[in-house]
């Protein structure tokens, strides 16, 4: 059996011949930055400090030609060649630990609705081993019967005793997934999900005041986060989230925010809207709006969800207020192309 060894602890870890890196890392419990799986994005960039591995396809743009032969690897494509190989990793420990993911796991569409114009909302329910997951965390659904690849979609709930993952998907006009899942899955539908995947978890022992920003579908992460984080009881810090939306419309699951602020004084729910004006939201782009109703944000631990270019965009602005990039989470939203 071939082995990872992690540096710089020794700790090892077995890896199947037909396994990703990455997919033996979380098979064993052990945390790495994801979000693509598919070579495109980069955050799953490691070193690799000894041994031969096959990188598989990744695009240049996520891993440069310089940076591999530096050793770097984006181990959600890499394949271990050599009996054993090292890879920088900075603990031996995972806090949280992480589930092992799962493949095939049969889920029920229980429930189908349309909170905007562009993104629907899908409940589903487990027929029998019901996916242990971490709040922030995605899964993968497609359908090889209806030519829709899989791809990932972040869970919109916490973990419940009902077995139930619901998910926010965005309609993508070219997307063969978006839809399949828009237009030809219905309630009563057999699917097959793998998961759980992903870092996004929140960091349980930061104890700072939580800012966290969130524009479409990428609300679905942020969700569970705020959600976990209040209702498990016990954060005395003041926890902001920011929405941006086109229009009032856009507004995913208001009630549901509203709630959290009725209920517990250190929760805040913000809208913004960049396409019309209302009353009862802020006008303007988040990365405009930030510096108006901040003057620095050192003590913040920030967690942003969505687009590549919003994700970029408010980077950019949180670290100019003085954001620590280690108190930094983001959430990247590939999208699906013609897939």
């Amino acid at each position: 059996m071939k082995k990872i060894r992690l540096a710089p602890s020794g700790k090892e870890i077995e890896i199947e011949d037909d396994q990703t890196i990455l997919s033996a890392l979380e098979s064993a419990g052990y945390a790495i930055p994801n979000n693509c799986r598919a070579g495109a994005c980069g955050e799953c960039k490691t070193k690799i400090c000894s041994g031969e591995i096959d990188q598989g396809f990744v695009l240049d743009m996520a891993l440069p030609r310089s940076e591999r032969d530096k050793g770097q690897a984006l181990i959600c494509m890499a394949k271990q060649i050599s009996d054993v190989i090292e890879i920088e990793y900075a603990t031996d420990n995972a806090l949280p630990k992480l589930f092992p993911p799962q493949e095939d796991l049969d889920y029920i569409l229980i429930e189908k609705t349309h909170p905007t114009e562009k993104i629907v909302k899908l409940k589903f329910r487990s027929l029998d081993n019901s996916m242990r997951f971490w709040p922030g965390q995605y899964i993968l659904l497609g359908s090889s019967d209806k030519n829709a690849p899989k791809r990932c979609y972040s869970i919109v709930n916490t973990p419940n005793s009902e077995g139930e993952i619901i998910l926010y998907i965005s309609k993508v006009d070219d997307g063969k997934t978006s839809k399949w899942i828009h237009e030809e899955l219905f309630e009563g539908d057999l699917v097959k999900i793998d998961g759980p995947y992903g870092t996004f978890i929140g960091d349980p022992t930061a104890e700072m005041p939580v800012l966290c920003l969130a524009a479409g579908s990428g609300l679905a992460p942020i969700n569970s986060l705020a959600t976990a984080a209040m209702l498990r009881g016990g954060f005395k810090y003041p926890a902001t989230i920011i929405f941006s939306a086109k229009k009032k419309s856009d507004l995913i699951d208001l009630g549901h925010f509203r709630f959290l602020e009725k209920k517990f004084r250190n929760f805040s729910y913000i809208p913004t809207l960049t396409k019309e004006k209302n009353k009862d939201c802020l006008t303007g782009r988040i990365s405009s709006l930030l510096p108006e109703r901040y003057k620095e944000l050192s003590g913040f631990s920030i967690y942003i969800a969505g687009s590549t270019k919003f994700v970029t965009d408010c980077e950019k602005i949180v670290i100019s207020l003085g954001a620590q990039k280690k108190y930094i989470h983001s959430e990247k939203f590939i999208g699906q192309g013609h897939n």
